[in-house]
């Protein structure tokens, strides 16, 4: 029996046997002889795997294209152009819009559409919140309730304005009925230069606060209720449960519904255009209705599309504002 000497145990134990001279660590990794692939090869292999997802992508992007963007370059180019399709364009640059601006109209369209961006704030936003906190509270029949709230939205918009130009109407209206009953004096809703805007604003809160009810209860629907009975516990009343509990749980839901409400009331059109016709004395001339007189009435399409470019402006800067919070949310 031989016995190995203890240097040859370690040089086998460091490898000097195996032809590492170094004896230094673990043995290099063997060495490949693929050549790396050049980019073009890359590029032609990523685009054969995803050419299906491409196809599909190149439909709705070319669907987009035609109908959402070049509508608005086109409409954006036709505010620079002289333009009544009868005779063919005119570059003119900005005069549409010096035009805009001399027109006493324009400032009192931007007035009006302000005020009843103003009024439906007011009475649009609060009445769907107030709405849906009360139904989220009730007990029994808050299904039939939910979809009698609702119902408004499911009407086309001309039945709906129909239905109150009777209501307002000054001899046989429900309103003056209802007035006459109390002994009231009859009033002048359409006709009256105080009281058109306001009953314009009825009507569109009217008709449109189903949709945002539905939501604020779906909110309402995700607050934790053990955050309620902490309340309870705590003695807090019903408006201090609302004030510290409900509203900072849905602050960003009214935040977001706000600057909706605000991006779709600036563009009232049918309700002036069914009810008053922009009347009495221009109190209910908004801006999409004077567009729709440039264009339609005194056939100035440029005009009307230097009026367009300016009410794109004006949304998209709320509508960045919404990207952003909920950019910012997610």
């Amino acid at each position: 029996m031989t016995v190995q000497p203890l240097s040859s145990a370690v040089a086998k134990s460091t490898g000097q046997e195996q032809g590492d001279p170094a004896g230094a660590g673990p043995p290099a990794p063997a060495r490949t002889d693929a050549a790396p692939r050049p980019a073009g090869s890359r590029l032609r292999r990523t685009v054969r795997e995803n050419l299906v997802a491409y196809l599909f992508l190149a439909a709705g992007v070319l669907c987009f294209a035609l109908f959402s963007w070049y509508p608005i370059v086109r409409g954006a180019l036709l505010g620079f152009q002289q333009v009544t399709f009868a005779q063919p364009a005119q570059w003119v640059g900005l005069d549409n819009f010096q035009r805009l601006i001399d027109d006493p109209l324009f400032l009192t369209a931007w007035k009006n559409t302000g005020y009843f961006t103003l009024l439906a704030l007011v009475f649009g936003f609060a009445a769907p919140f107030v709405t849906a906190v009360v139904l989220n509270e009730l007990r029994h029949g808050r299904s039939y309730l939910r979809m009698t709230v609702y119902l408004p939205v499911m009407l086309p918009p001309i039945v709906t304005m129909l239905l109150w130009r009777w209501f307002y109407d000054p001899g046989p209206g429900l309103f003056n009925n209802v007035l006459e009953v109390f002994h009231l004096p009859a009033q002048q809703w359409l006709e009256s230069e105080n009281l058109a805007m306001v009953s314009l604003v009825l009507v569109s809160t009217w008709a449109n606060m189903g949709t945002t009810t539905l939501i604020y209860l779906a909110a309402l629907g995700g607050i934790p209720g053990e955050l309620y009975e902490a309340a309870e516990l705590d003695g807090a009343s019903i408006r201090q449960r609302l004030w510290h509990v409900t509203i900072p749980q849905m602050r960003f839901i009214l935040m977001i519904t706000l600057l909706l409400q605000v991006i779709g009331t600036m563009q009232v059109f049918v309700e002036p255009f069914v009810l008053t016709g922009g009347g009495p004395d221009d109190a209910t001339v908004t801006v999409l209705l004077l567009l729709y007189r440039y264009a339609f009435v005194y056939n100035d399409f440029g005009l009307a599309s230097a009026m367009s470019t300016l009410l794109f402006v004006v949304l998209g800067l709320f509508a960045g504002v919404y990207l952003r919070l909920t950019r910012t949310k997610g």
